[in-house]
């Protein structure tokens, strides 16, 4: 059963409240992870802290789904390796940092959500002939379009922390290169990389736009050559 957890409230809670009902592992998550999901509220998106108070050891550590117009954001860290096995190169000092880059990987997929977006292409791209629905396998298809959704969260979550913390950006898209490479095979369902590339060097976002739109530029080129 997953329990419902208000963030705000918990982080004006008084320790021993907090404390009774989560980790200190949970309660390091949430608040490292706590200024995006402020921003992404200021924004009007509609999201649901979840944390599941059972052992989850073959879970995502941190995931979104989406039910009822809302978004849950569920944290499933007990009992689980993962949580620490995605972290495990990192120094302990940047750990939270790359937290929040998670969460905010997560806020992009709410707000393709929220928008009505979800595995649609930018408007005005259309897809090449060759790659047309109907003309690809269901499985092909739908690798296709997750891989599309990972990467426009990718950029998203760079677009984040670039503007938050610039200094350190060329490790942070270092950790999530490393991430990435660890993962699925050519043409898999998380195979970014083509659109970290893009997200390298100087200029790869620009500042004044929100971190959606950022990353929207640089995920329709992306778009453009990814079949």
């Amino acid at each position: 059963m997953l329990k419902l957890i208000s963030l705000l409230s918990l982080l004006s809670a008084a320790p021993a409240m907090a404390h009774a009902q989560l980790t200190d592992l949970e309660s390091r998550w949430l608040q490292a992870g706590q200024p995006v999901i402020a921003f992404a509220r200021a924004q009007g998106l509609p999201i649901d802290i979840i944390v599941q108070p059972q052992d989850a050891p073959d879970a995502v550590p941190l995931a979104l789904g989406y039910e009822a117009g809302r978004c849950k954001l569920v944290l499933s860290l007990r009992g689980n390796a993962q949580a620490d096995s995605v972290l495990q190169d990192v120094l302990p000092a940047r750990q939270g940092m790359m937290i929040e880059a998670m969460t905010a990987h997560e806020i992009g997929h709410c707000q393709r959500y929220a928008q009505g977006d979800w595995h649609a292409l930018p408007r005005g791209l259309g897809e090449p002939l060759g790659t047309q629905r109907g003309k690809l396998t269901p499985l092909a298809q739908e690798l296709r379009e997750t891989r599309r959704e990972e990467a426009y969260a990718d950029l998203v979550a760079l677009a984040w922390m670039h503007g938050r913390y610039p200094g350190q950006y060329p490790d942070v898209l270092a950790w999530m290169r490393g991430v990435r490479a660890g993962g699925d095979s050519a043409g898999g369902s998380h195979t970014t990389q083509a659109w970290l590339a893009l997200a390298d060097g100087e200029g790869a976002f620009a500042g004044g736009a929100s971190p959606f739109e950022q990353a929207q530029v640089l995920w329709r080129k992306g778009l453009s050559g990814d079949k």
